[in-house]
Parts: C-alpha cells; sequence; structure tokens
C-alpha cells in the first residue's frame, strides 16, 4: 500500500521554495532599497533552516541499507554532479567564457545538495549519539571560528547548518502539531512583525554576510568570539521565526500541495533563470528598483518557481532528479527477498479466505 502524502509537508515545502526564489531575487536588487533588504534579511534567517529542518525530520529512516544508500546516490549525488556541471556551462552560454568546472567547489545554489549528501551519510552517527543536538550546535560554534576550513563541498556552511538537521532528526510529529495550534499562529504575528522592525535597524549596522552562514567570523571582520555569539543568536532567531512559518502553513489539501512534490526541479532550475537575468542586465534597468518594480519582479519570482514545480516539469526532468540506474548498482538480494515477499501476501490472503 502507498503512503499517502502528508499535505502539511508538502506545502511546507512549496512555500519554503517560493521564498528561496524570492530571496534570490531580491538579493539582486536590495542595494538601493532599505524595505526590500529589511525583508530579505528576515527570509534568509529561516527560509533555508526551515528547509533543512524539514530535510532531517524526513531522513530519520535513513540508515546504510543498500536500497537506502542507492536512492541517496540518485536523489542527491547525481542530480548535484548534472547540475553543478550544467551551472558551471550555463555561464558560457550567458556570455561569462571559460567556465571551471569543479564538483568539489559548488556554485551558487548547489550546496544545498552537497551539504544534504554529507548530512544524510552521517544520519546513522547522529542517531547513536547521546546528545545529538548540542554537538551539533558545538561544532556549528567551531565552525564559525575555523578559518582553515576550505570550500570544499562548502563545509563550512555544510557545519553551520547542521543544528538544523540534526533537529530534523530529533523531532516528531507531535512537535510539529504544537507549533500548529491557534495559539502560536496568532503569536507569530507579532514575533514576525518584531522581526521585520530588528531587520531594518540592522540593514546599516550589521554585517549582511552573518545571514549566509558560509564564513568564519574573522572573514566577516568580527572578533573570533563574535562567531559563536552570533551561531547561537542566529540559531535561535531561525528556530522561532522557522516556527512562526510553520504555523501559518495550511494542513489542508491546497491547489498547490502537489507542487510540494516537486521542489527539487523548481528549486535547481530557477537559479537559471536569476542568473540569466543577472547576466544579462535585467536587474539593472531602472523600473526593477522601484517599489512597483520590485514588487512585480516578487511575483514573477513565485510564478516561475511555482512553474518550475509543476507535474509535467517534474516528469521531464526524474531522468536526472529520480534515475533508476539499476544498470549502475549490483542486484540487492535482501530487496529481492522482501519484494518477493510482498508478492507472496496477497496470495496467502487468497488462499486462506478460500
Amino acid at each position: 500500500m502507498v503512503k499517502q502524502r502528508d499535505s502539511f509537508f508538502d506545502n511546507a515545502k512549496y512555500l519554503a521554495i517560493v521564498l528561496v526564489a524570492i530571496g534570490h531575487t531580491w538579493a539582486q536588487m536590495m542595494d538601493d532599497s532599505r524595505v526590500v533588504e529589511s525583508a530579505y534579511r528576515v527570509v534568509y534567517t529561516f527560509h533555508m533552516p526551515a528547509f533543512v529542518v524539514i530535510s532531517g525530520y524526513f531522513s530519520r529512516s535513513f540508515d546504510m541499507r543498500p536500497d537506502r544508500l542507492r536512492r541517496l546516490v540518485t536523489g542527491v549525488l547525481v542530480p548535484y554532479v548534472v547540475f553543478e556541471t550544467a551551472y558551471e556551462l550555463f555561464k558560457d552560454v550567458a556570455d561569462r567564457p571559460d567556465p571551471e568546472i569543479s564538483l568539489l567547489d559548488p556554485s551558487y545554489l548547489m550546496w544545498f545538495l552537497a551539504a544534504l549528501f554529507v548530512w544524510r551519510l552521517t544520519t546513522p552517527l547522529w542517531q547513536q549519539v547521546r546528545r545529538p543536538l548540542p554537538l551539533a550546535v558545538g561544532i556549528a560554534m567551531l565552525a564559525s571560528v575555523s578559518l582553515s576550513i576550505g570550500s570544499d563541498f562548502d563545509l563550512q556552511r555544510v557545519l553551520q547548518f547542521l543544528p538544523y538537521f540534526v533537529l530534523g532528526l530529533c523531532l516528531r510529529p507531535e512537535h510539529f502539531r504544537m507549533v500548529r495550534r491557534r495559539a502560536v499562529r496568532i503569536a507569530a504575528v507579532p514575533v514576525a512583525l518584531a522581526a521585520l522592525a530588528v531587520a531594518w535597524w540592522s540593514v546599516p549596522r550589521m554585517n549582511g554576510g552573518w545571514f549566509y552562514r558560509q564564513s568564519a567570523a574573522q572573514d566577516l571582520g568580527a572578533p573570533w568570539w563574535c562567531g559563536p555569539v552570533m551561531t547561537l543568536a542566529s540559531i535561535a532567531c531561525a528556530l522561532v521565526l522557522t516556527a512562526c512559518f510553520l504555523a501559518w502553513v495550511p494542513g489542508r489539501r491546497l491547489w498547490c500541495t502537489t507542487l510540494g512534490a516537486g521542489t527539487i526541479t523548481g528549486y535547481l532550475l530557477h537559479g537559471f533563470l536569476v542568473k540569466f537575468a543577472l547576466y544579462r542586465g535585467w536587474f539593472d534597468q531602472g523600473w526593477v528598483h522601484r517599489p512597483l518594480g520590485a514588487l512585480a519582479v516578487t511575483v514573477l519570482a513565485a510564478a516561475a518557481v511555482t512553474l518550475l514545480c509543476t507535474p509535467p516539469v517534474r516528469r521531464a526532468l526524474k531522468w536526472v532528479t529520480e534515475p533508476r540506474m539499476a544498470w549502475a548498482f549490483r542486484p540487492d538480494p535482501a530487496a529481492e527477498a522482501r519484494a518477493r515477499e510482498h508478492t507472496a501476501r496477497p496470495a496467502a490472503r487468497e488462499r486462506v479466505t478460500a
């Protein structure tokens, strides 16, 4: 029997990917608008943490079983290799010659697939640790002061976002039910307004690099001790705003619920649109930086990523996002035995009822 998808999580994933696309668009036009940059900072505080928490939650069952390792390769590693190469070649198509293809140095938004591959591989270890979340937070704090971390697999981000993935591993369905209560939804309104006010205040006073979680404190011009402090502060803010976001996510089936199953295509493809617009200088147009222009571009980004999440696009890219690749793996005797057992059960029930 096929397990029915939870509409709440599909809605959450769709809304999160819309925020990702909008955030990448705002990044190109926030220099002249304090309002846009304030909204950008609020979104960047929680949109990827929310995505990572949900990814961790759905990674709870991952172990080193052969069929799950294969899905990790086909569903994460293969798309990473294909699209990392595609993004570099795209620079050449968009008048940026001499692409430098390096699978160890993720470009643009590809860092997330590299990180997800690493996080999911370490899932069995986190499930054996007595206090996984404090350990993950400690690792993130140490990473924030480590200048020697290189760019391979964007390891700085892998480590600084690690607590959110581990938190997802620790969560249970009842935790999500808690944040979906009516009282939390109401409380989320003043919290969100306060977050916008703080973001407005921070624009001229705070280095925006803290929101990317990809640099050590010293690289941002701050003393080393700011790294652990800002790590704890960013985790606290991200979790509060993530709770607000999840509190507002509808739990019933909506027109966008089906799109939640196609967020991988929306994530991987929308970057081409943003980069193409950037390479062509479309964000340099004067009207884009006016209030109505910024609003129009925001709506356009949301509509574009919505179309990229639709079932036809998902089916068209299934060969790379969900490839079968049976030719690449040895037969799994355990999986074959489970398939035979699953086939034999209906026949046995028929003999009993007969």
